[in-house]
Protein backbone atom coordinates (compact mmCIF):
# COMPACT_ATOMS: atom_id res chain seq x y z
CA UNK A 1 0.00 0.00 0.00
CA UNK A 2 1.35 3.35 -0.93
CA UNK A 3 1.63 6.32 1.47
CA UNK A 4 -1.14 8.17 -0.33
CA UNK A 5 -3.40 5.21 -0.06
CA UNK A 6 -2.52 4.78 3.65
CA UNK A 7 -3.73 8.35 4.38
CA UNK A 8 -7.12 7.74 2.72
CA UNK A 9 -10.16 6.57 4.74
CA UNK A 10 -12.01 4.42 2.35
CA UNK A 11 -15.62 3.40 3.15
CA UNK A 12 -17.76 0.81 1.63
CA UNK A 13 -21.20 2.01 0.58
CA UNK A 14 -22.91 -0.05 3.30
CA UNK A 15 -20.60 1.26 6.01
CA UNK A 16 -21.05 4.85 4.92
CA UNK A 17 -24.81 4.52 4.94
CA UNK A 18 -24.70 2.93 8.38
CA UNK A 19 -22.57 5.71 9.85
CA UNK A 20 -24.69 8.40 8.23
CA UNK A 21 -27.75 6.71 9.64
CA UNK A 22 -26.22 6.64 13.12
CA UNK A 23 -25.18 10.27 12.81
CA UNK A 24 -28.64 11.37 11.76
CA UNK A 25 -30.39 9.46 14.54
CA UNK A 26 -28.00 10.60 17.27
CA UNK A 27 -27.61 14.15 15.95
CA UNK A 28 -31.29 15.14 15.81
CA UNK A 29 -33.04 12.63 18.04
CA UNK A 30 -36.88 12.75 18.18
CA UNK A 31 -38.34 15.76 16.37
CA UNK A 32 -41.70 17.23 15.28
CA UNK A 33 -42.32 18.12 11.66
CA UNK A 34 -45.32 19.75 9.93
CA UNK A 35 -46.13 19.54 6.25
CA UNK A 36 -48.43 18.29 3.52
CA UNK A 37 -48.81 14.59 2.72
CA UNK A 38 -47.74 13.65 -0.81
CA UNK A 39 -47.58 10.34 -2.70
CA UNK A 40 -49.29 8.60 0.22
CA UNK A 41 -49.38 4.80 -0.16
CA UNK A 42 -50.58 1.92 1.99
CA UNK A 43 -49.25 -1.41 0.59
CA UNK A 44 -50.37 -4.89 1.68
CA UNK A 45 -47.71 -4.90 4.41
CA UNK A 46 -49.76 -2.29 6.30
CA UNK A 47 -46.91 0.27 6.45
CA UNK A 48 -47.42 3.93 5.42
CA UNK A 49 -45.07 5.44 2.83
CA UNK A 50 -45.32 9.08 1.86
CA UNK A 51 -43.51 12.35 1.40
CA UNK A 52 -43.92 15.37 3.64
CA UNK A 53 -43.52 18.65 1.80
CA UNK A 54 -43.90 22.39 2.08
CA UNK A 55 -43.75 25.05 -0.62
CA UNK A 56 -40.03 24.52 -1.31
CA UNK A 57 -38.85 21.09 -0.15
CA UNK A 58 -39.94 17.56 0.69
CA UNK A 59 -38.68 14.57 2.68
CA UNK A 60 -39.51 10.90 2.30
CA UNK A 61 -41.21 9.29 5.31
CA UNK A 62 -42.10 5.81 6.51
CA UNK A 63 -44.51 4.84 9.30
CA UNK A 64 -44.49 1.15 10.12
CA UNK A 65 -47.59 -0.90 10.92
CA UNK A 66 -46.83 -1.21 14.63
CA UNK A 67 -47.13 2.60 14.98
CA UNK A 68 -49.68 3.63 12.36
CA UNK A 69 -52.45 1.52 13.93
CA UNK A 70 -52.74 4.27 16.55
CA UNK A 71 -53.58 6.94 13.94
CA UNK A 72 -57.22 7.92 14.67
CA UNK A 73 -58.00 9.48 11.26
CA UNK A 74 -57.74 8.47 7.61
CA UNK A 75 -54.68 10.26 6.16
CA UNK A 76 -54.81 11.16 2.47
CA UNK A 77 -52.51 12.94 0.07
CA UNK A 78 -52.98 16.68 0.42
CA UNK A 79 -53.72 16.55 4.19
CA UNK A 80 -51.77 18.94 6.39
CA UNK A 81 -50.33 16.85 9.24
CA UNK A 82 -48.06 17.09 12.27
CA UNK A 83 -45.71 14.12 12.77
CA UNK A 84 -43.17 13.02 15.37
CA UNK A 85 -40.23 10.82 14.42
CA UNK A 86 -36.49 10.27 13.96
CA UNK A 87 -34.26 11.04 10.99
CA UNK A 88 -32.74 8.00 9.32
CA UNK A 89 -31.35 6.53 6.16
CA UNK A 90 -32.72 3.67 4.14
CA UNK A 91 -29.35 1.98 3.69
CA UNK A 92 -30.42 -0.28 0.81
CA UNK A 93 -30.98 2.73 -1.46
CA UNK A 94 -29.21 5.43 0.46
CA UNK A 95 -32.42 7.40 0.78
CA UNK A 96 -32.65 10.05 3.46
CA UNK A 97 -36.01 9.66 5.31
CA UNK A 98 -38.01 10.30 8.47
CA UNK A 99 -39.20 7.31 10.50
CA UNK A 100 -42.59 8.50 11.82
CA UNK A 101 -43.95 7.23 15.14
CA UNK A 102 -46.94 9.57 15.60
CA UNK A 103 -49.25 11.46 13.23
CA UNK A 104 -52.13 13.90 13.78
CA UNK A 105 -53.95 16.49 11.66
CA UNK A 106 -52.08 19.78 11.71
CA UNK A 107 -53.50 22.26 14.18
CA UNK A 108 -55.24 19.63 16.31
CA UNK A 109 -52.82 19.97 19.14
CA UNK A 110 -53.32 23.72 19.41
CA UNK A 111 -57.08 23.36 19.02
CA UNK A 112 -57.17 20.70 21.71
CA UNK A 113 -55.40 23.03 24.14
CA UNK A 114 -57.84 25.79 23.27
CA UNK A 115 -60.74 23.36 23.74
CA UNK A 116 -59.51 22.34 27.20
CA UNK A 117 -59.03 25.98 28.24
CA UNK A 118 -62.57 26.94 27.16
CA UNK A 119 -63.99 23.84 28.82
CA UNK A 120 -62.25 24.65 32.11
CA UNK A 121 -63.41 28.29 32.02
CA UNK A 122 -67.07 27.45 31.36
CA UNK A 123 -67.04 24.67 33.93
CA UNK A 124 -65.92 27.18 36.57
CA UNK A 125 -68.79 29.46 35.49
CA UNK A 126 -71.26 26.63 36.10
CA UNK A 127 -72.44 26.37 32.49
CA UNK A 128 -72.15 22.58 32.56
CA UNK A 129 -73.99 22.10 35.89
CA UNK A 130 -76.89 19.65 35.97
CA UNK A 131 -79.05 22.18 37.82
CA UNK A 132 -78.89 24.47 34.77
CA UNK A 133 -80.33 21.81 32.45
CA UNK A 134 -83.97 22.27 31.38
CA UNK A 135 -86.26 19.24 31.02
CA UNK A 136 -87.51 18.33 27.55
CA UNK A 137 -91.26 18.43 26.79
CA UNK A 138 -93.03 15.05 26.78
CA UNK A 139 -95.06 15.77 23.62
CA UNK A 140 -93.55 18.61 21.54
CA UNK A 141 -95.93 20.07 18.95
CA UNK A 142 -93.36 22.37 17.29
CA UNK A 143 -89.68 21.40 16.90
CA UNK A 144 -86.94 23.80 15.82
CA UNK A 145 -83.74 22.68 14.06
CA UNK A 146 -80.60 24.87 13.88
CA UNK A 147 -78.35 23.46 11.15
CA UNK A 148 -77.30 23.81 7.54
CA UNK A 149 -80.29 23.73 5.19
CA UNK A 150 -78.35 21.66 2.63
CA UNK A 151 -76.39 19.23 4.81
CA UNK A 152 -77.00 15.53 5.45
CA UNK A 153 -77.87 16.24 9.09
CA UNK A 154 -81.18 17.99 8.27
CA UNK A 155 -82.25 15.07 6.05
CA UNK A 156 -81.51 12.54 8.79
CA UNK A 157 -83.34 14.62 11.40
CA UNK A 158 -86.43 15.12 9.21
CA UNK A 159 -86.63 11.39 8.47
CA UNK A 160 -86.52 10.51 12.18
CA UNK A 161 -89.09 13.19 13.10
CA UNK A 162 -91.45 12.07 10.31
CA UNK A 163 -91.31 8.54 11.69
CA UNK A 164 -91.52 9.24 15.42
CA UNK A 165 -93.56 12.44 15.63
CA UNK A 166 -95.39 13.03 12.31
CA UNK A 167 -97.90 15.44 13.88
CA UNK A 168 -95.20 17.92 14.98
CA UNK A 169 -94.50 21.11 13.01
CA UNK A 170 -90.83 21.44 12.04
CA UNK A 171 -89.20 24.89 11.81
CA UNK A 172 -85.65 25.07 10.41
CA UNK A 173 -83.34 27.95 11.36
CA UNK A 174 -80.68 27.68 8.59
CA UNK A 175 -77.11 28.67 9.35
CA UNK A 176 -73.50 28.03 8.39
CA UNK A 177 -72.02 25.17 10.40
CA UNK A 178 -68.37 25.32 9.25
CA UNK A 179 -65.83 28.03 8.62
CA UNK A 180 -64.54 31.20 10.20
CA UNK A 181 -67.96 32.94 10.17
CA UNK A 182 -69.98 29.92 11.27
CA UNK A 183 -69.86 30.56 15.04
CA UNK A 184 -71.62 33.98 15.03
CA UNK A 185 -74.18 32.65 12.52
CA UNK A 186 -74.97 29.65 14.73
CA UNK A 187 -75.32 31.89 17.80
CA UNK A 188 -77.57 34.25 15.85
CA UNK A 189 -79.83 31.37 14.72
CA UNK A 190 -80.19 30.12 18.32
CA UNK A 191 -81.00 33.63 19.54
CA UNK A 192 -83.59 34.04 16.77
CA UNK A 193 -85.36 30.83 17.77
CA UNK A 194 -85.26 31.87 21.43
CA UNK A 195 -86.64 35.32 20.65
CA UNK A 196 -89.53 34.05 18.52
CA UNK A 197 -90.64 31.41 21.06
CA UNK A 198 -92.40 29.46 18.29
CA UNK A 199 -91.08 25.98 19.11
CA UNK A 200 -91.26 23.68 22.15
CA UNK A 201 -87.75 22.24 21.80
CA UNK A 202 -84.67 23.20 19.76
CA UNK A 203 -82.21 20.82 18.05
CA UNK A 204 -78.64 21.99 17.31
CA UNK A 205 -77.21 19.45 14.85
CA UNK A 206 -74.36 18.92 12.38
CA UNK A 207 -72.83 15.86 10.70
CA UNK A 208 -69.39 14.47 11.44
CA UNK A 209 -66.04 15.97 10.50
CA UNK A 210 -62.57 16.79 11.77
CA UNK A 211 -61.94 18.89 14.84
CA UNK A 212 -61.38 21.90 12.59
CA UNK A 213 -64.71 21.25 10.82
CA UNK A 214 -66.57 21.15 14.13
CA UNK A 215 -64.66 24.01 15.74
CA UNK A 216 -67.49 26.56 15.42
CA UNK A 217 -69.39 24.55 18.04
CA UNK A 218 -66.47 25.03 20.47
CA UNK A 219 -66.55 28.81 20.26
CA UNK A 220 -67.58 30.63 23.42
CA UNK A 221 -70.13 32.75 21.53
CA UNK A 222 -72.07 29.61 20.56
CA UNK A 223 -71.78 28.23 24.10
CA UNK A 224 -73.16 31.53 25.47
CA UNK A 225 -76.14 31.42 23.09
CA UNK A 226 -76.88 27.82 24.11
CA UNK A 227 -76.58 28.62 27.82
CA UNK A 228 -78.83 31.70 27.63
CA UNK A 229 -81.46 30.02 25.44
CA UNK A 230 -84.73 29.70 27.38
CA UNK A 231 -85.91 26.84 25.11
CA UNK A 232 -84.95 23.23 25.94
CA UNK A 233 -82.00 22.51 23.61
CA UNK A 234 -80.64 19.16 22.43
CA UNK A 235 -77.17 19.15 20.82
CA UNK A 236 -76.24 16.46 18.30
CA UNK A 237 -72.95 17.47 16.67
CA UNK A 238 -70.69 15.07 14.76
CA UNK A 239 -70.35 11.39 15.53
CA UNK A 240 -70.53 9.60 18.86
CA UNK A 241 -66.81 10.15 19.56
CA UNK A 242 -67.05 13.90 18.87
CA UNK A 243 -67.69 16.09 21.92
CA UNK A 244 -67.99 19.85 21.58
CA UNK A 245 -68.43 22.69 24.07
CA UNK A 246 -72.00 23.14 22.77
CA UNK A 247 -72.71 19.49 23.69
CA UNK A 248 -71.58 20.13 27.27
CA UNK A 249 -73.64 23.32 27.69
CA UNK A 250 -76.81 21.94 26.05
CA UNK A 251 -79.68 20.61 28.14
CA UNK A 252 -79.09 17.19 26.57
CA UNK A 253 -76.27 15.82 24.40
CA UNK A 254 -77.03 13.32 21.63
CA UNK A 255 -74.25 11.29 19.94
CA UNK A 256 -75.56 12.04 16.40
CA UNK A 257 -78.15 14.31 14.70
CA UNK A 258 -80.51 11.35 14.28
CA UNK A 259 -80.17 10.49 17.96
CA UNK A 260 -80.98 14.11 18.85
CA UNK A 261 -84.27 13.83 16.93
CA UNK A 262 -85.05 10.56 18.72
CA UNK A 263 -84.26 11.93 22.19
CA UNK A 264 -86.43 15.03 21.62
CA UNK A 265 -89.55 13.10 20.56
CA UNK A 266 -91.66 10.33 22.07
CA UNK A 267 -91.65 6.84 20.59
CA UNK A 268 -94.66 6.57 18.26
CA UNK A 269 -95.27 2.87 19.07
CA UNK A 270 -95.26 3.57 22.81
CA UNK A 271 -97.67 6.47 22.30
CA UNK A 272 -100.00 4.19 20.32
CA UNK A 273 -99.94 1.68 23.17
CA UNK A 274 -100.67 4.43 25.70
CA UNK A 275 -103.58 5.71 23.60
CA UNK A 276 -104.98 2.18 23.29
CA UNK A 277 -104.73 1.67 27.04
CA UNK A 278 -106.37 5.05 27.69
CA UNK A 279 -109.16 4.16 25.23
CA UNK A 280 -109.84 0.87 27.03
CA UNK A 281 -109.88 2.66 30.39
CA UNK A 282 -112.28 5.26 28.98
CA UNK A 283 -114.56 2.55 27.61
CA UNK A 284 -114.65 0.83 31.01
CA UNK A 285 -115.39 4.10 32.79
CA UNK A 286 -118.13 5.04 30.32
CA UNK A 287 -119.62 1.54 30.59
CA UNK A 288 -119.75 1.83 34.37
CA UNK A 289 -121.31 5.30 34.20
CA UNK A 290 -123.85 4.11 31.60
CA UNK A 291 -124.82 1.17 33.82
CA UNK A 292 -125.30 3.52 36.78
CA UNK A 293 -127.38 5.90 34.66
CA UNK A 294 -129.53 3.03 33.37
CA UNK A 295 -130.17 1.87 36.95
CA UNK A 296 -131.06 5.42 38.00
CA UNK A 297 -133.33 5.80 34.94
CA UNK A 298 -135.15 2.56 35.77
CA UNK A 299 -135.69 3.72 39.35
CA UNK A 300 -137.02 7.10 38.18
CA UNK A 301 -139.31 5.36 35.66
CA UNK A 302 -140.78 3.19 38.42
CA UNK A 303 -141.35 6.25 40.60
CA UNK A 304 -142.96 8.07 37.67
CA UNK A 305 -145.26 5.14 36.97
CA UNK A 306 -146.36 5.16 40.62
CA UNK A 307 -147.38 8.83 40.28
CA UNK A 308 -148.69 8.77 36.72
CA UNK A 309 -152.13 10.53 36.27
CA UNK A 310 -153.59 7.41 34.64
CA UNK A 311 -152.69 5.38 37.70
CA UNK A 312 -154.30 7.98 39.93
CA UNK A 313 -157.43 7.88 37.76
CA UNK A 314 -157.46 4.10 37.94
CA UNK A 315 -157.18 4.27 41.75
CA UNK A 316 -160.02 6.81 41.95
CA UNK A 317 -162.19 4.75 39.58
CA UNK A 318 -161.59 1.68 41.70
CA UNK A 319 -162.63 3.67 44.76
CA UNK A 320 -165.86 4.79 43.03
CA UNK A 321 -166.61 1.18 42.11
CA UNK A 322 -166.01 0.17 45.70
CA UNK A 323 -168.35 2.88 47.00
CA UNK A 324 -171.01 1.89 44.48
CA UNK A 325 -170.81 -1.73 45.60
CA UNK A 326 -171.07 -0.72 49.23
CA UNK A 327 -174.10 1.47 48.39
CA UNK A 328 -175.83 -1.35 46.56
CA UNK A 329 -175.07 -3.71 49.43
CA UNK A 330 -176.47 -1.20 51.93
CA UNK A 331 -179.59 -0.68 49.84
CA UNK A 332 -180.07 -4.44 49.48
CA UNK A 333 -179.74 -4.93 53.21
CA UNK A 334 -182.23 -2.13 53.82
CA UNK A 335 -184.68 -3.65 51.33
CA UNK A 336 -184.29 -7.07 52.90
CA UNK A 337 -184.90 -5.55 56.32
CA UNK A 338 -188.07 -3.83 55.10
CA UNK A 339 -189.20 -7.03 53.44
CA UNK A 340 -188.74 -8.83 56.72
CA UNK A 341 -190.82 -6.22 58.46
CA UNK A 342 -193.53 -6.58 55.81
CA UNK A 343 -193.52 -10.31 56.14
CA UNK A 344 -193.87 -9.95 59.89
CA UNK A 345 -196.79 -7.56 59.50
CA UNK A 346 -198.43 -9.85 56.99
CA UNK A 347 -198.11 -12.69 59.45
CA UNK A 348 -199.68 -10.61 62.15
CA UNK A 349 -202.38 -9.48 59.76
CA UNK A 350 -203.16 -12.97 58.72
CA UNK A 351 -203.30 -13.92 62.36
CA UNK A 352 -206.05 -11.35 63.04
CA UNK A 353 -207.56 -11.62 59.46
CA UNK A 354 -210.47 -9.12 59.57
CA UNK A 355 -211.39 -8.33 55.96
CA UNK A 356 -211.57 -4.56 56.39
CA UNK A 357 -208.45 -4.44 58.30
CA UNK A 358 -206.98 -6.82 55.74
CA UNK A 359 -208.00 -4.61 52.84
CA UNK A 360 -206.76 -1.55 54.67
CA UNK A 361 -203.56 -3.22 55.48
CA UNK A 362 -203.25 -4.41 51.88
CA UNK A 363 -203.78 -0.88 50.69
CA UNK A 364 -201.27 0.34 53.26
CA UNK A 365 -198.90 -2.37 52.13
CA UNK A 366 -199.19 -1.37 48.49
CA UNK A 367 -198.62 2.26 49.45
CA UNK A 368 -195.63 1.30 51.56
CA UNK A 369 -194.24 -0.80 48.70
CA UNK A 370 -194.75 2.11 46.32
CA UNK A 371 -193.02 4.49 48.69
CA UNK A 372 -190.24 1.99 49.21
CA UNK A 373 -189.81 1.57 45.46
CA UNK A 374 -189.80 5.31 44.93
CA UNK A 375 -187.34 5.76 47.78
CA UNK A 376 -185.03 3.13 46.30
CA UNK A 377 -185.20 4.77 42.86
CA UNK A 378 -184.46 8.16 44.37
CA UNK A 379 -181.52 6.79 46.36
CA UNK A 380 -180.14 4.98 43.29
CA UNK A 381 -180.45 8.09 41.09
CA UNK A 382 -178.87 10.24 43.82
CA UNK A 383 -175.92 7.82 44.18
CA UNK A 384 -175.51 7.59 40.40
CA UNK A 385 -175.54 11.38 40.08
CA UNK A 386 -172.92 11.64 42.80
CA UNK A 387 -170.77 9.07 41.04
CA UNK A 388 -171.11 10.86 37.68
CA UNK A 389 -170.27 14.20 39.29
CA UNK A 390 -167.16 12.66 40.91
CA UNK A 391 -166.14 11.04 37.62
CA UNK A 392 -166.55 14.32 35.73
CA UNK A 393 -164.54 16.10 38.43
CA UNK A 394 -161.73 13.55 38.07
CA UNK A 395 -161.92 13.79 34.30
CA UNK A 396 -161.72 17.60 34.54
CA UNK A 397 -158.40 17.49 36.44
CA UNK A 398 -156.94 14.65 34.30
CA UNK A 399 -154.05 15.75 31.97
CA UNK A 400 -155.19 13.10 29.49
CA UNK A 401 -158.63 14.71 29.20
CA UNK A 402 -156.92 18.02 28.58
CA UNK A 403 -154.85 16.41 25.85
CA UNK A 404 -157.98 14.87 24.32
CA UNK A 405 -159.38 18.38 23.89
CA UNK A 406 -156.46 19.30 21.61
CA UNK A 407 -153.99 20.66 24.15
CA UNK A 408 -150.34 19.51 24.32
CA UNK A 409 -147.40 19.46 26.79
CA UNK A 410 -144.12 20.85 25.35
CA UNK A 411 -140.80 19.82 26.95
CA UNK A 412 -137.20 20.93 26.36
CA UNK A 413 -134.43 18.89 28.04
CA UNK A 414 -137.00 17.13 30.31
CA UNK A 415 -138.41 20.49 31.50
CA UNK A 416 -141.95 21.72 30.69
CA UNK A 417 -141.89 24.84 28.50
CA UNK A 418 -144.25 27.56 29.78
CA UNK A 419 -142.66 30.57 28.09
CA UNK A 420 -141.81 30.87 24.39
CA UNK A 421 -138.89 33.12 25.35
CA UNK A 422 -137.26 30.11 27.05
CA UNK A 423 -136.60 28.58 23.62
CA UNK A 424 -134.34 29.58 20.75
CA UNK A 425 -134.08 28.48 17.12
CA UNK A 426 -132.34 25.12 16.80
CA UNK A 427 -133.53 23.74 20.19
CA UNK A 428 -134.83 20.18 20.13
CA UNK A 429 -138.30 19.84 21.81
CA UNK A 430 -140.82 17.02 22.46
CA UNK A 431 -144.62 17.59 22.31
CA UNK A 432 -146.90 15.25 24.31
CA UNK A 433 -150.38 14.90 22.69
CA UNK A 434 -153.22 12.49 23.48
CA UNK A 435 -151.99 9.80 21.10
CA UNK A 436 -148.19 10.02 21.56
CA UNK A 437 -145.04 12.22 21.50
CA UNK A 438 -143.83 14.46 18.66
CA UNK A 439 -140.08 15.36 18.44
CA UNK A 440 -139.24 18.51 16.54
CA UNK A 441 -136.71 21.38 16.16
CA UNK A 442 -137.55 25.05 16.79
CA UNK A 443 -137.28 27.20 13.66
CA UNK A 444 -138.36 30.50 15.21
CA UNK A 445 -139.75 31.89 18.49
CA UNK A 446 -142.51 34.53 18.76
CA UNK A 447 -143.21 35.62 22.37
CA UNK A 448 -146.79 36.47 23.37
CA UNK A 449 -148.03 39.88 22.21
CA UNK A 450 -145.77 39.97 19.08
CA UNK A 451 -147.59 40.46 15.78
CA UNK A 452 -147.57 37.32 13.70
Amino acid sequence: MSLAESKRRIYTVSRLNQEVQQALESGFGMLWLQGELSNFSRPASGHFYFSLKDSQSQIRCAMFRGRNRYVDFDPQSGDEVLVRGKLGLYAARGDFQLIVEHMEPAGTGKLQLQFEATKKKLAELGWFDTDAKKPLPDMPQRIGVVTSATGAAIRDVLQVLARRCPQAQIIVYPTLVQGATAAPKIAEAIQTADRRKEVDVLLLVRGGGSMEDLWAFNEESVAKAVYECSLPLVSGVGHEVDITIADLVADLRAPTPSAAAELATPDGDIMIQRVAAARQSLYRMLGSQLSQLQTSLHSLDQRLQMRHPRRLLDDRGQRVDELEARLRQSMLQSTQHQQMKLDNLASRLNAHSPSRQLDALRASLRAAQLRLSNSMDIQLRTAKNRWQIAARALDTVSPLATLERGFAVVKHKDSVVTQAANLKPGDRISTQVASGVIHSEVESVEPAGKDS
